[in-house]
């Protein structure tokens, strides 16, 4: 019965998208066509060496656990990876290879959050980091950002936010959903605070203008989260890992070692060959979506929607659709129900997201002319309705 539900449980936010994903499904299952726009997943296949390196791992007896922090080869990899793109050294010891993102981001905030503690990051932001926050006892400190500072965290306000229960400060950059990055000079200025970062970096590798900049660049007093499921297309295989001080890294274990166990052992072994060898894949990965994006900016832009400025990087457009709806959960629900074409509404990010919807260019370039197809001939049929 539900009275014996915790509270916890019974009040954790669904993921708005998985709603309008979901409603999706039931129309496509009733014979409709439907553009997904919705997701943020890479369309794309896994690249094939990686694939290769995975079934060659199984056959070879890769099946069984490994040390809790990950295979030794794949440790050394991510050290090597870190090394080459921002020129910061990592110690193996360091690093704690996990089952997708998300374990990373539970680990930390479970190492970290004592009831009431505060973590401070942006709102809008990734909904998981709020509710898993919330889930352990803690408080997501919000500051609301805008279009104007490109739904970024302006360090000037994150120590106006700081108080004797902060803990951490949360970014992400690039971004989910807006696509926007910090600038090493924000950056840089967030790493002098006193507390520490912990920097989702999983879209990283997906950046179409300037660099990718890792916090570590600026301080060791960070946390860094970062996976193979958005660069190298491998959201199935389930593979993330994280970089903490290492005094940090007994109590992570032990958390590691309680709840998750390890990684895969074959999926870890096919991460040593993306890292090592997929550069190329990723490479043409990101040259499809920079072509994406750069016909859907102008063409939302074209139907009337408001987009202040092009994503640097991940794989989204945050659009404002006020001119349509002061609802963005009733508009994106309106577009699935008459134009066939799934969107994310901008509340699922927090408050600063109402009146916006996200898209997602994780999807054709032929598919994502269709759905604006769509959305322009129900656009205009509504207007003169």
């Amino acid at each position: 019965m539900s009275e014996n539900i915790t509270h916890k449980a019974l009040n954790i936010p669904p993921f708005i998208v998985m709603d309008v994903l979901e409603r999706a499904r039931v129309l496509e299952n009733k014979g409709i066509s439907i553009i997904h726009m919705e997701v943020g997943e890479p369309d794309f296949n896994t690249p094939e060496r990686v694939i290769q390196a995975g079934c060659q791992a199984l056959k070879e007896g890769k099946t069984h656990y490994t040390h809790s922090q990950g295979i030794l080869p794949l440790r050394e990899a991510i050290c090597a990876d870190y090394a080459r793109r921002y020129g910061v050294q990592v110690d193996p010891d360091q690093i704690i290879v996990t089952s997708g993102t998300s374990p990373s981001l539970l680990m930390i905030f479970s190492a970290m959050l004592d009831p009431g503690d505060e973590i401070i990051m942006t709102n809008p932001y990734y909904p998981c980091y709020a509710n898993m926050v919330t889930f352990v006892g803690g408080v997501p400190r919000l500051i609301p950002v805008s279009e104007a500072e490109n739904f970024q965290l302006p360090p000037d306000r994150a120590r106006q936010a700081l108080t004797r229960k902060t803990k951490a400060i949360l970014i992400n950059s690039p971004a989910n959903p807006t696509g926007m990055s910090l600038t090493p000079e924000a950056m840089k200025s967030l790493a002098e605070t006193e507390v520490p970062i912990i920097s989702d970096e999983i879209y990283h590798g997906i950046r179409y203008e300037g660099e990718d900049h890792s916090i570590l660049e600026f301080t060791d007093n960070a946390f860094v989260i970062n996976g193979f499921s958005k660069r190298y297309a491998m959201t199935g295989w389930r593979l993330g890992y994280l970089i903490a001080p290492k005094s940090w890294i007994p109590s992570l274990r032990k958390i590691q070692q309680n709840f998750f166990i390890s990684a895969a052992d074959f999926v870890q072994w096919a991460g040593v060959t993306a890292l090592k060898e997929a550069d190329e894949d990723v490479e043409k990965m990101v040259q499809t979506y920079r072509e994406r994006r750069d016909y859907l900016y102008p063409a939302l832009k074209a139907l009337g929607f408001e987009i202040r400025n092009q994503p640097e990087g991940a794989f989204y457009l945050f659009a404002r659709c006020e001119r349509f709806s002061t609802n963005a959960y009733e508009f994106a629900f309106e577009i699935l129900e008459n134009a066939h074409v799934g969107i994310t509404p901008g509340i699922d990010f927090g408050s600063m997201g109402e009146g916006h919807v996200r898209f997602s260019y994780a999807n054709s370039l032929e598919n994502i002319r269709e759905g604006v197809r769509r959305i322009r001939t129900y656009l205009e049929r509504r207007k003169t309705a």
